[in-house]
């Protein structure tokens, strides 16, 4: 039925064949249809044109051979698009009855199609704008307007490829026209003595490029023997006196022709005064009266306009197109000066260019607006005569519209591409949000602010930009004040409360304000208009994007469609951001739940660190552990769950707690809880991988009379500690081989190692983050610790771990990273300074170390 309704408008069917490309496609179509996809995000998109098949000018995400092809309108969902004359939403088309049996449908091609018309500036639809996912989704009106916009650069695109066609089938005609005229042109270069003739002059001496020198010599060679001196002689006054040069005389040709040929031209001067140049046009004039006859039937049915000037500026002729397009009869323009029968042209681009013509004897093409009566666009082609001037003209107005729309289209597609850009580009939304106005100033308002609504409801200006820079010093002040001094009716309060476009008149919103700074503000800015824009997203207004205008009429409403649009593009991301940083939150909450703080045994201090990757989830595997069992000693754990997600988090916190429960218990060593810890992992089958080192302080009466403790500890292929000894050096305990995995075997054998240690010494666990670059491997980053540690030897303990975490990621790791280190203080009684109070509980016996 809508393909009935689309074959029965002539009148549609003979537009879009009209426009419909030669090729049957367009490169510019082309990058129109990709932007499509692009900007709504999509699987494809198509451009159709709907004559009585449908015509596929562009398409992304179909085949090939799919551009250019034609199909029977009854396949096609663009038809019902373009027979609706409304956007066409199809969240799930499998689901829908209309629409399952279509071979896009079928085929499994299309299963959310969103689809708008193409209508030229005349009402007619003549195809569709659509766009495609495989799987089904849901539209927003968002994407509703983005489409619109771009079915509208579609249609501009049409026509002005249309336009283009039409306009250089003209230009065909207007040469071929000029040629019929006869009019040959001629360059003389009295310093090198080179004379140039145009093809016209060359064919009208008989000579052809091959055989003509040109040489002067040329030139008389052809002269009738009773016409040479008398030509010569008028040549050479002209030169001699850099002026006028006007002959008629007869040529004659090889095969013994005779024809008359009427020649006129001017000798240039050089900066001596004297010439070095004589330019010209010469003629055909035997049988004058029948060539003039057909000169002027020539300009007569041509679709330029055309007129002549004398050499004082009066009109000599006017073509028919030329009376039209003046808007005067030629009664009224011949004998009349052009400066005063068109005032307008004094003074501007037309006078200078066509005094330039005839002062250098050189032709002038370019375009130029003429004001009213006029009021258009024209191009022109000012060529020198013996005469005075001949003026070719073509109104090109429309064109020109054309072009405009299209760069106007371009522009606001290009704003919307780099606000999305932005608003993809960064996490903070907020941010991007108080740059906006800088963005949309001043191609869609003359200044603007932005307004973002906080968690309390209360609304905060937070961005501001003013054309004018001297202004914006004002505008920012004005943020600054404004909320406060708004009533509740204000323009402001009625969008956030509404949650729709509020548009009010300059006076009015300064009437509204009570006396005081935020008026007198406003007083300077002066703005004619405002239109306040909210930015909505999943059904709550979060902010407000207010653009100002210093005249009223300098808005557009597809400029204010375009603002919005903006506003909802900037809402979402806001609102995307909202729920962002509250599941960041959470995590980051759950994640450092998991990380209680460490004791502090006597003697010695212990100091934890653990910063999420700067560009994860901000939960992971990353653990660290301090703990005293039950016979007083110090364990030191640092491990690492294969992953970077919740589900990592989540292994991590159960390892965690098995390890500490088993330690506590058991009052077992290093090995002992790593191979306590596999069983248990096996025994409840939880499916990860992890890599853990465990550390224990221990301490017998004789190594605590010679002040050292012994530091015992198993790796399951973690990195291996590092201890910065009392004079500053630093130890590697162990290579990088270290045990198995945790959770690959159960029955694998562990090893133990045991090193001494003097008071003072410090040893640091730390997990593969602190030392991993995209650049580099890790014996790189080793390296580099190795190095940050000796330096930082002698500062306090928390102080090393900052400085060792500024060093290596900058605060900013691209992986999770956690440290637990402990310093070893000397044993004297009373407890030294340096270990910090004893807050060891009274139950719990004195560390051994």
């Amino acid at each position: 039925m809508a393909a009935r309704e689309l074959r029965s408008e002539p009148q549609r069917l003979d537009e879009a064949r009209r426009l419909v490309p030669p090729s049957g496609a367009s490169p510019a179509l082309d990058r129109l249809a990709e932007l499509a996809a692009r900007l709504l995000d999509t699987d494809g998109s198509q451009i159709s044109l709907l004559t009585d098949v449908q015509l596929v000018a562009a398409a992304t995400g179909l085949p090939a051979a799919s551009v250019g092809s034609r199909e029977p309108l009854e396949d096609s969902l663009c038809t019902v698009t373009a027979a609706g004359r409304a956007p066409l939403l199809v969240p799930d088309a499998r689901a829908d009855d209309r629409f399952r049996g279509l071979p896009p449908v079928a085929s499994g091609r299309v299963g959310a199609y969103l689809g708008t018309p193409l209508t030229t500036s005349d009402g007619r639809t003549i195809g569709a704008l659509c766009v495609f996912d495989a799987t089904p989704r849901e539209w927003s009106e968002s994407d509703v307007a983005t489409l619109r916009q771009l079915s509208a650069s579609t249609v501009t695109e049409l026509e002005l490829s249309h336009l283009v066609r039409q306009y250089e089938s003209d230009r065909l005609r207007w040469g071929l026209a000029i040629d019929a005229a006869g009019i040959g042109t001629f360059d003389w270069d009295l310093v090198t003595g080179r004379l140039a003739w145009d093809d016209q002059l060359i064919r009208m001496f008989g000579y052809d490029v091959a055989t003509f020198g040109q040489h002067i010599d040329a030139f008389s060679a052809r002269l009738h023997p009773d016409d040479r001196d008398r030509v010569e002689e008028a040549l050479q006054h002209a030169v001699d006196t850099c002026g006028e040069y006007d002959a008629e005389y007869r040529v004659v040709r090889p095969d013994g022709e005779t024809r008359w040929v009427h020649a006129r031209g001017r000798a240039l001067a050089g900066t001596d005064d004297v010439a070095v140049r004589v330019l010209g046009a010469a003629y055909d004039t035997t049988g004058e009266r029948e060539s003039a006859g057909l000169v002027i039937r020539v300009l007569e049915a041509m679709p330029a306009g055309f007129y002549s000037l004398d050499r004082d500026w009066r009109f000599t002729y006017v073509n028919a197109e030329g009376e039209r397009l003046l808007g005067a009869a030629r009664d009224e323009l011949l004998g009349r000066v052009i400066w005063e029968a068109f005032p307008a042209a004094v003074n501007t681009i037309f006078e200078e260019s066509y005094r330039t013509a005839v002062r250098t004897g050189l032709p002038v093409s370019f375009d130029a607006h003429y004001p009213a009566p006029l009021d258009g666009w024209y191009e022109l082609r000012a060529w020198p005569t013996p005469d005075g001037l001949s003026v070719y003209f073509l109104e090109v107005t429309e064109r020109r519209r054309v072009q405009e729309q299209a760069a106007d289209s371009a522009a606001r597609l290009a704003l919307l591409a780099q606000i999305s850009a932005d608003l993809a580009g960064h996490l903070d939304a907020r941010t991007v949000a108080a740059r906006l106005p800088q963005l949309v100033v001043p191609s869609l308002a003359d200044f603007a602010i932005v307004t973002l609504v906080d968690p309390d409801g209360r609304p905060r200006d937070v961005g501001s930009w003013h054309v004018d820079s001297s202004s914006r010093a004002v505008l920012q002040r004005y943020t600054e004040v404004r909320v406060d001094a708004m009533p509740v009716g204000s323009p402001l309060a009625r969008a956030l409360i509404t949650g729709e476009q509020v548009r009010e008149a300059g006076a009015a919103v300064r009437a509204m304000l009570l006396p005081g700074e935020a008026r007198d503000l406003l007083e300077v800015l002066h703005p004619e208009g405002a239109i306040v824009l909210p930015m909505r997203g999943r059904g709550r207004t979060l902010g407000l994007l207010t653009l100002y205008f210093r005249h009223r009429s300098t808005h557009r409403e597809a400029d204010i469609v375009t603002a919005q649009d903006v506003a909802d593009r900037t809402g979402l991301a806001l609102d995307n951001y909202r729920l962002y940083a509250a599941q960041q939150q959470l995590a980051e909450g759950l994640q450092r739940s998991l990380l209680t703080e460490p004791p502090e045994p006597d003697h010695a201090e212990i100091a934890v660190r653990y910063v999420p990757a700067a560009e994860a989830a901000r939960v992971g595997g990353d653990w660290y552990d301090a703990f005293l069992q039950p016979g007083g000693t110090t364990m030191l754990v640092i491990g690492d769950v294969v992953g970077h997600d919740t589900e990592a988090a989540a292994a991590m916190g159960q390892l965690r707690g098995l390890l500490r429960g088993i330690a506590t218990y058991s009052d077992a060593g290093p090995v002992e809880v790593l191979r306590g810890l596999d069983a248990s992992m096996t025994t409840l089958r939880t499916g990860t991988l992890a890599t853990a080192a465990v550390a224990r302080f221990e301490q017998t009466p004789d190594e605590l009379e010679r002040g050292v403790t012994r530091m015992r500890w198993a790796n399951a292929g973690h990195l291996p500690p590092l201890v910065v000894n009392p004079d500053g050096s630093v130890a590697e305990l162990a290579s990088w081989r270290g045990d198995l995995l945790l959770g690959v075997d159960a029955d694998a054998r562990r090893q133990e190692s045991v090193v001494v240690l003097d008071r003072g010494a410090t040893v640091l666990l730390y997990t593969d983050g602190l030392i991993e670059r995209r650049d580099a491997d890790l014996d790189a980053g080793l390296v580099r610790l190795r190095e940050a540690l000796i330096e930082l030897a002698d500062r306090p303990l928390e102080e090393m771990l900052d400085e060792v975490l500024e060093r290596m990621v900058d605060g900013h790791p691209e992986d999770d990273v956690a440290l637990v280190a402990v310093r070893l203080h000397r044993q004297d009684r009373p407890r030294p300074a340096e270990a910090g109070p004893n807050v060891v509980p009274p139950d719990v016996p004195a560390d051994p170390a």
